[in-house]
């Protein structure tokens, strides 16, 4: 199969007036009237339309729903999303072109004034028969709505598999055609690759990148901030460290922990900073608004009360098994409020526009739930509104933030073990893991102390921006920081690039005007002090100790002789004490020493 991608439409403007058999919507993007066309002319009974968040994907799905309706191809539809505000959210939207969707809807016959249902995945494995005679009974297109939830448990999969394999037609959407796991997504095709591993294949792909170029989406601006965090482990032991420095999977979770700790001063500092931004991007877009997740209830209280301290009005508090939780979402997407704070329910379909601001405060760290969430922020509502978002420097939120244009597919298989081949030291950790750890059944857990954040501080570090870093550290509240909070809300992305860069360059300027004596922070660019993880760290050790061992045969010389020169002409610790920037330039200088030998 060939995957079409929005690039087969780029002949029309992004938004294309709508024909009138459609009749649907007053006009249709580019890559919407591309996916019908090719919907139209194949007449496929299963079509996967991958599309980024704040596209468009349910004005496509009922676009395509009212053709199909009108041509009498199919008598009813059903509509399939993850949540309850979901379903309510699709009911209404079909509404305003004439597709009305019982969202309420739980058995026997459906009322004749309705043209179908819209109920969630976990009602359909509850009950997957009803669903499926009413597939039987007449012909039904099934449109499935962020398809890869139908992979979240086996019993969902079998269950959507069972009631909609009748189905006359099948529209799977996503906006994240990926998962964190290798359950298979019903309905979804799979191709095998060259290295035998089977991805998902989409019928009509529409990129981030294919959007931002159309200004469908906005831009993002990622405000990274690190810091020192201090905590006591089960074990009671007192550990510190600071964000951004390579630490173990387990180190980097604890300093995450007590980073989104309310008590500590982490959080106060980057509410404070997210909404002075907040304040700047509503000089220009007045009614803009600000969305913080959390990872769970008892953290969206404690920081709805930060927020209160620090605006002097309330934050709207969203908790995802609140009766009133989706009235609260409708209610905020529609007055001028400033702030929402949520757990996870908004962090997927909800559709409120007018959020520019956000706070990534869960330390949720896979890459489909960081793409949900950023996509709470990139629907475009005018040309040149930016998006902002602030999250802590944790190695893999920082890489999925470059990453932002990069297209995903499902793999579906993982032939080797994880991290198998990728972590060299991943066998010799465990193995060193399982030594330390008592071998019988009492290990003595359950006399530890629960882990506790002792304390925490916020230094604003880097902002990424297309696949680019800026800015030198800086403290809270300080001109620095507030040269790159003060963007104005309202910029074409290259004008935003021109912007960080000249922000950037006084930033650097000012701090070489400055005694060397008054630096108490790490006063270089970005892009000289990349964020590694510890894996990474230990690759570019052994890198050096490989270059400096070529060189030792090549100068004679003994090691700790060149390791010691190269501490005197680059600067800096130990190798073992060393940051990864400290590393690369000694790899460089060994690699130039050893060239002038040739």
């Amino acid at each position: 199969m060939v995957t079409t991608t929005a690039t087969s439409s780029h002949h029309l403007s992004p938004a294309f007036p709508g024909r009138a058999p459609w009749g649907t919507a007053g006009k249709l993007r580019a890559w919407q009237q591309g996916a019908m066309e090719k919907y139209i002319q194949e007449q496929p009974r299963d079509f996967l339309a991958v599309a980024t968040p704040g596209a468009g994907k349910t004005t496509f799905a009922l676009t395509l729903a009212s053709w199909l309706l009108h041509h009498h191809v199919v008598q009813q539809v059903t509509v399939v999303a993850p949540t309850e505000h979901l379903k309510k959210q699709w009911a209404a939207a079909a509404a305003r072109i004439g597709i009305k969707l019982d969202p309420d809807y739980s058995a026997g016959p459906l009322s004749k004034e309705y043209d179908g249902v819209a109920i969630t995945y976990a009602g359909v494995g509850v009950r997957p028969m009803l669903h499926r005679n009413r597939s039987e009974q007449r012909k039904t297109l099934v449109i499935l709505d962020e398809i890869h939830h139908a992979g979240d448990s086996k019993s969902w999969g079998e269950a959507c598999l069972e009631a909609f394999e009748p189905a006359t037609r099948r529209l799977a959407l996503t906006g994240t055609p990926f998962r964190s796991d290798t359950n298979p997504i019903p309905f979804v095709t799979y191709e095998e690759g060259n290295d035998g591993i089977r991805r998902s294949s989409a019928d009509y792909t529409y990129g981030y990148g294919n959007a931002l170029g159309d200004n469908v989406v906005r831009p993002v601006i990622f405000l990274s901030y690190s810091g020192n965090m201090r905590w006591r482990t089960k074990a009671g032991d007192e550990i510190a460290a600071r964000l951004g420095e390579p630490m173990t999977k387990d180190a980097i979770s604890q300093a995450w922990r007590t980073a989104l700790d309310a008590k500590g001063e982490w959080m106060p500092n980057v509410l404070r900073a997210a909404d002075r931004r907040l304040t700047e991007v509503r000089k220009s877009i007045p009614d803009a608004g600000g969305l913080v997740i959390a990872s769970d209830q008892d953290s969206a209280r404690s920081y709805a009360k930060l927020i209160r301290e620090i605006t002097g009005t309330k934050a709207t508090v969203v908790l995802s098994d609140d009766t009133g939780a989706s009235n609260r979402i409708d209610e905020f997407s529609e007055n001028t409020d400033r702030w929402m704070v949520a757990v996870r329910m908004v962090s997927e379909g909800v559709d409120v526009p007018r959020l520019a601001v956000g706070v990534y405060a869960t330390t949720i760290s896979t890459p489909l739930f960081f793409a949900q969430a950023v996509g709470r922020f990139v629907r475009s509502r005018r040309r040149g509104e930016t998006a902002s978002v602030f999250l802590p420097t944790i190695p893999s939120l920082l890489g999925f933030a470059n990453e932002m244009e990069v297209e995903r597919d499902h793999v579906l298989d993982k032939p080797k073990k994880a991290g198998e081949d990728e972590d060299p030291y991943a066998e010799s950790e465990k193995e060193m893991a399982e030594a330390e750890r008592q071998q019988d059944e009492d290990t003595g857990e359950q006399d530890m102390l629960p882990f506790e954040a002792l304390e925490s501080d916020a230094v604003f570090d880097r902002v990424l921006y297309n696949s680019a870093e800026f800015g030198m550290q800086a403290h809270p509240g300080s001109e620095e920081e507030q040269d790159y909070l003060g963007i104005p809300g309202l910029l074409e992305p290259d004008q935003v690039q021109l912007l960080l860069q000249k922000r950037q360059a006084r930033q650097i300027a000012h701090s070489r005007k400055r005694p060397d004596t008054e630096a108490d922070l790490l006063e270089l660019p970005a892009e000289r002090r990349p964020v590694v993880s510890h894996k990474e760290l230990l690759e570019l050790r052994k890198q050096l100790n490989t270059m400096v061992g070529a060189y030792v045969h090549q100068s004679g010389k003994p090691h700790g002789v060149i390791h010691t020169e190269l501490r005197r002409v680059c600067g800096g610790p130990p190798s073992a004490e060393a940051t990864a920037g400290q590393i690369r330039e000694r790899i460089k200088k060994v690699q130039e020493w050893a060239t002038r030998m040739r």
